[in-house]
């Protein structure tokens, strides 16, 4: 089989257009084998030139490779030269912009490129010394009045991706319609190898760097600070920052996971860098046993999101869901304040505890899209009297004030102060969870993903499911609901039974979100209930895998 001709001079003029020789000759090297007629070769080149990236629910994300469809030097400099145009045509030209990055491959090489262009395009560009979390950015943008801010990261991705964050002003992430406006204009930036590049940008002082530890080692409210804390930062960049915020709030009995302390782009221990994935987390609860820690701590690896670890009461440790530690950490935030009308968020994919909770301390509740550029704008749009947000997918944006976005080291010290409270009261964070569940009903939550090689599985799987919706689930019956054209969800619903079914819109995933609410009589009661939420939950969990077959 022959290339076409279209794909064989799109590939001619990419590689002619591209600043990096490494990438064209990678490249070069494909397109060569694809004119021989080397089907695989074919294959790699369509999938490679079938760009551009486009902005999904955290920005641009790929694998870091040449061509279209990848994270490479040309990709990132035709972005920020489109993202420049669109900050000039709102009024924002010469602004400050924060640029940062992970350690990721390619991020150093990233880094700089978007910096230059922005800097060559007149803008006010202070860069991140060195691989920093991301929160430290989204923190500096509101800091430095920014009208933009840059992060080059893939978050918790597989160590072969990449990505591109954006914040805009205030520092929140974008929503439409301005990321399809900054895609268009992307779309009419020339060759990479013509667009104009500085080095005229300015190191972010270390003073303002030191004003986001102090922001965050203040979170706490509690006077106890005995707690001995397990930690790692999963190969990623957080170790540093974590350990700062921690001994600034005074928490020093902390304790790492050396062979995951140190950045490392292989990611050599996890196949996946993701405190959610099977197994990822082992190491960490294997010290937090070793060190008999009373809280173990896993961050991802740009430390945007935290997952907490606990020992369950018959000695062994396990992790907390997303959804117990955001419920967790909002019952925290409420309960040390005046929470009257104060407004928390969750997504529509997270338990719904959340909402009684906030109903009990006469907050404000709602509900948002996936994604944390939607949490930080619940409410009126803007999120206005926002004190806490959450998503299951471990974010927590406890400090809306000053991080617009989630923060996994914010959220780790104030999980630290919960838990040093209530060791001094000789509880644990799993007697919190019994409270709620007496007070609220028993929450229990899942999730079933289908990981994927063809996308277009999942368009098919979803349309099917629209067509053809189960009548039932767990036994109980669902009525389903098409939330389109608001979002790509399917929802089914029944008496304590919950499923939203949707795209993931960061990796090759169709994921289906599980709830089960059983009534807790009294204290008494709760062992009971929670056998029979837990037989509810597995049947859930069948019946919904079945659906994915």
């Amino acid at each position: 089989m022959s290339i076409a001709p279209a794909l064989r001079d799109a590939t001619f003029r990419w590689i002619a257009d591209d600043p990096d020789q490494d990438a064209r000759t990678e490249l070069q090297g494909i397109l060569a084998q694809a004119i021989a007629g080397d089907q695989a070769s074919i294959d790699e080149l369509a999938d490679r030139m079938g760009g551009p990236l486009t902005f999904g629910t955290a920005g641009l994300r790929g694998p870091v490779r040449a061509g279209a469809n990848g994270m490479n030097e040309a990709v990132v400099v035709r972005t920020t030269a489109g993202l420049a145009d669109w900050l000039q045509r709102n009024g924002h030209g010469g602004g400050v912009v924060v640029v940062g990055r992970d350690a990721r491959h390619g991020s150093e090489q990233f880094h700089r490129a978007a910096a230059g262009v922005l800097a060559a395009a007149g803008f006010d560009v202070r860069v991140l010394d060195g691989p920093l979390p991301t929160p430290v950015t989204a923190f500096l943008v509101r800091r430095l009045n920014a009208v933009a801010g840059v992060q080059i990261t893939a978050s918790h991705n597989p160590p072969a991706d990449n990505g591109y964050k954006l914040y805009i002003e205030h520092g929140a992430q974008i929503v439409p319609p301005t990321d399809r406006q900054i895609e268009a204009a992307i779309a009419q930036v020339p060759a990479a190898v013509s667009v104009p590049r500085s080095t005229n940008w300015t190191t972010v002082s270390a003073d303002d760097v030191a004003a986001y530890v102090t922001r965050a080692a203040s979170l706490p409210v509690g006077g106890v600070r005995t707690l001995r804390v397990a930690a790692t930062p999963m190969h990623g960049v957080g170790a540093a920052t974590l350990a700062s915020v921690l001994a600034a709030a005074e928490f020093t009995d902390v304790h790492f996971v050396p062979q995951q302390q140190d950045p490392d782009a292989d990611f050599p221990t996890v196949s996946f860098p993701n405190p959610e994935e099977p197994g990822a987390t082992d190491l960490l609860l294997a010290l937090a046993e070793s060190v008999d820690a009373d809280l173990a701590i896993a961050l991802d690896p740009d430390a945007d999101r935290c997952a907490l670890g606990v020992r369950e009461r018959d000695g062994s440790w396990r992790m907390l869901r997303g959804d117990e530690t955001g419920v967790l950490l909002g019952e925290h935030v409420l309960s040390t304040m005046d929470a009257t009308g104060a407004l928390v968020a969750t997504t529509i994919v997270s338990s719904s505890l959340l909402s009684k909770v906030a109903a009990a301390h006469g907050a404000r509740y709602d509900e948002t899209l996936t994604g944390f550029k939607w949490l930080v704008r619940a409410g009126d749009g803007a999120g206005t009297g926002l004190v806490y947000a959450y998503e299951e997918a471990l974010g927590h944006c406890v400090d809306p004030d000053y991080v617009r976005d989630k923060d996994g080291i914010s959220a780790a010290v104030l999980a630290c102060d919960l838990a040093a409270g209530l060791k001094a009261e000789g509880r644990t964070p799993l007697d919190v969870l019994d409270d709620l569940a007496v007070a609220h009903g028993l929450h229990l939550t899942d999730q079933v993903s289908l990981r994927v090689t063809d996308l277009g599985r999942i368009g098919v799987l979803m349309a099917k499911l629209r067509t053809e919706p189960p009548a039932a689930l767990a036994g109980v019956s669902v009525a389903a609901e098409d939330l389109r054209p608001r979002a790509d969800v399917l929802a089914l619903r029944g008496e304590g039974v919950r499923v939203l079914i949707r795209p993931s819109g960061t990796e090759p995933k169709l994921k289906a979100y599980l709830e089960i609410v059983e009534p807790v009589p009294d204290r008494d009661g709760l062992a009971a209930a929670r056998q029979r939420a837990v037989a509810r939950l597995a049947a859930l969990r069948g019946d919904v895998a079945a659906l994915f077959e």
